[in-house]
């Protein structure tokens, strides 16, 4: 129990002493994955629309972002650097990918999940297909897209470690500075801020996808 509490111990001590770098790497860390996190909402929210509307391309392009996914990123990254570089490009390229599934698949199937009854009831009033797709479907899906969105949020943040390796900066340079001088508290301490980030994200987002209509019954979407 003793060597437990002592590692414990020296890790957060580690933790105190270097306060400053690790402030400086979560706010790189922040920001390359706000970035990716940003372009993603821009790139596949639309693309999950289209989908819904054409469900023709429904299963190529969720295939395709699943695929993309199960890619590990320390093959994908390599890939990418012949095409934009090393540094933060090539990270916030996979991030953005990487983030496609949940985004693409959550707008898909909250969309595709709208009570039919509401539909026949727009149509009633009048309401033409776009009108239905903004005034119904999209507000009734919104806990559902939302609950997209946290998932890749989170996803975006762990992946971002290991971008680090390829020069994007961020915690990563501290877990992977660890390894190299064989040092267990600095792993161990630069992983808990790295996963101490990711549930303050997740728990921040949740507790806005609750606030939204219907949301607290998309908690476990």
């Amino acid at each position: 129990m003793k060597p437990t509490l002592t590692i414990v111990g020296d890790t957060f001590q580690w933790i105190l002493d270097n306060t400053d770098s690790l402030l400086e790497q979560t706010i790189q860390h922040l920001n390359v994955s706000l970035t990716s996190v940003f372009i993603a909402l821009v790139l596949w929210i639309p693309l999950g629309l289209f989908v819904h509307e054409h469900e023709e391309f429904a299963p190529p392009v969720i295939g395709t972002a699943g695929m993309i996914l199960t890619l590990p990123s320390l093959a994908l990254l390599p890939l990418l650097i012949p095409v934009v570089g090393i540094g933060v490009a090539p990270a916030v390229v996979a991030l953005v990918l990487y983030s496609a599934l949940p985004m693409i698949r959550n707008t898909f199937t909250g969309l595709d999940e709208v009570d039919e009854s509401m539909i026949r009831a727009g149509r009633g009033l009048g309401m033409t297909d776009r009108e239905l797709l903004f005034k119904v479907k999209i507000p009734m899906a919104l806990p559902v897209i939302f609950a997209g969105i946290r998932q890749a949020a989170v996803l975006v943040i762990g992946i971002t470690t290991i971008a680090a390796f390829f020069g994007a900066g961020g915690l990563g340079e501290a877990i992977f500075a660890g390894i190299r001088l064989d040092y267990p508290r600095q792993v161990l301490g630069a992983t808990i801020v790295v996963s101490a980030l990711a549930i303050a994200t997740d728990y921040g987002l949740l507790l806005v996808q609750r606030s939204l209509p219907g949301g607290s019954l998309s908690d476990e979407s």
